[in-house]
């Protein structure tokens, strides 16, 4: 991972700044670096919001990638455009495939949601 971007998660986890970071594993580099920073997030009890790429092909792996790495979070926009419809698909498949044991976190996943 960029050391820039390692110094800036830094600052912001020791200043509580942020509670939630946006994974985009084309930015990151490689799909190791990728776990590292989604875990680094996680253990420092932030969310992860795995997010695909703009103009992505419809390869699925993106919707995998979220449920592996278990951040129930995946920016992918509205399944208007084929890379959105395979990703979407997929959750579908995966939570076909899990049955009894897939969980829909629901309003659950927005945990810190604050109310005014």
């Amino acid at each position: 991972m960029d050391s820039r971007i390692q110094d800036l998660t830094a600052r912001a986890m020791e200043d509580n700044i942020a509670n939630a970071t946006l994974i985009k594993l084309h930015q990151i580099g490689t799909v190791t670096e990728t776990i590292t920073a989604t875990r680094l997030a996680q253990f420092h009890g932030w969310d992860a919001f795995v997010s695909h790429r703009s103009g992505e092909t419809p390869d699925d792996f993106i919707a995998d990638l979220t449920v592996a790495l278990d951040t129930g979070h995946l920016k992918s926009g509205a399944p208007a455009r084929g890379e959105r419809v395979a990703n979407h698909d997929q959750l579908l498949r995966i939570k076909e495939e899990l049955g009894a044991t897939a969980s829909f976190a629901g309003k659950h996943a927005f945990r810190r949601l604050v109310r005014f």
